[in-house]
C-alpha cells in the first residue's frame, strides 16, 4: 500500500488548482472577464434602467430637470382615469363624434412605463394593482358600449333612436306666482322636462307630475322667501347632452 505524505498531498492539490481552465466552473465566467475591481471593468445596463436612463435624458433636454416621483405619477394615472371616463361619457351621451381614443393611448402608455419600475415600494404598487384594475374595468364595459352602440343594442342605441325621433329640444320658459294653483303652467313645465330627458335618453320612470309639482312649490316658497321675490321662472334645456334645469326670481 502506498502512502503519500501530507507536503505531497497539499502540493498536488495547489498544482490542480492552477491547472484550472480559462472558464471556470466556478465563477462561469471567463478567466480573462474584467472584476467590478478593475480598472477596465464597465458595468453592464438592462433593458429597464437603460430606457429609465433615457427617459431622464429626454426630460433634462426638453427643461424638466427632476424626473416626476413615483408619488406624482399615481396622482397623475389616477386623474387621466377620471379625465378619460367624463370624455367616454359625452361621447356615449352625443356630445363628441368619436371616442376619446388619443385619451386612451396616452393613459395606457403611462400605466405601462410605470408599470416597469421596479423601484416601487409594497404600498406604491398595491396603489397602481387598484389603478390598473380600475382602468380595466372601465376598459371592458366602454368596449360593450361601443359594441352595443354601433350593432344597435343597448342604451346608448335606444337613446340615439329616440334623439333621432325628437329632433333638437328647444328651450323654453315658464313664469309664474302662484305654483300652487296654476296647476296648468306646472304641468307645461313639466311636459317639457320630460321632452328633455327623452331627447338625452334619461330615465323618465320616477318622475312622476305629483311628485315634480311638490318639488317646485318646496323650490319657489324658500325662493321667495328667501329673495323676496313674487314671480319665478323656470327654464328648461339641454346643455352638452344633459337636461338643464334651472329656477330664478324674475323682479
Amino acid at each position: 500500500m502506498l502512502v503519500w505524505p501530507c507536503e505531497a498531498i497539499a502540493k498536488k492539490i495547489i498544482d490542480m488548482r492552477g491547472s484550472q481552465p480559462l472558464h471556470s466552473k466556478y465563477l462561469r465566467r471567463p478567466a480573462c472577464a474584467a472584476n467590478p475591481g478593475d480598472p477596465h471593468y464597465v458595468p453592464r445596463e438592462n433593458k429597464l434602467a437603460r430606457l429609465a436612463k433615457e427617459r431622464r435624458e429626454k426630460l433634462r433636454s426638453a427643461g424638466v430637470e427632476n424626473e416626476p416621483t413615483v408619488e406624482d405619477q399615481l396622482v397623475r394615472i389616477e386623474e387621466d382615469i377620471r379625465r378619460l371616463k367624463v370624455e367616454f361619457d359625452i361621447y356615449f351621451n352625443g356630445g363628441a363624434k368619436r371616442p376619446p381614443y388619443d385619451t386612451k393611448l396616452r393613459l395606457e402608455s403611462h400605466l405601462k412605463r410605470l408599470g416597469d419600475d421596479r423601484a416601487m415600494t409594497f404600498g406604491q404598487r398595491y396603489h397602481y394593482n387598484s389603478l390598473a384594475t380600475r382602468y380595466v374595468s372601465f376598459r371592458e364595459l366602454w368596449r360593450r358600449t361601443i359594441q352595443d352602440k354601433e350593432e344597435g343594442r343597448g342604451a346608448v342605441a335606444k337613446r340615439q333612436v329616440i334623439q333621432e325621433q325628437a329632433g333638437p329640444f328647444v328651450r323654453s320658459e315658464f313664469s309664474f306666482t302662484d305654483v300652487r294653483h296654476d296647476v296648468r303652467t306646472v304641468k307645461g313645465v313639466y311636459d317639457s322636462l320630460i321632452q328633455a330627458k327623452q331627447s338625452c335618453g334619461e330615465s323618465t320612470r320616477d318622475l312622476s307630475f305629483a311628485r315634480f309639482h311638490r318639488l317646485v312649490m318646496e323650490r319657489t316658497e324658500a325662493m321667495k322667501e328667501k329673495l323676496g321675490t313674487e314671480r319665478v321662472t323656470f327654464s328648461v334645456d339641454v346643455e352638452n347632452g344633459h337636461v338643464s334645469f334651472k329656477a330664478k326670481a324674475d323682479k
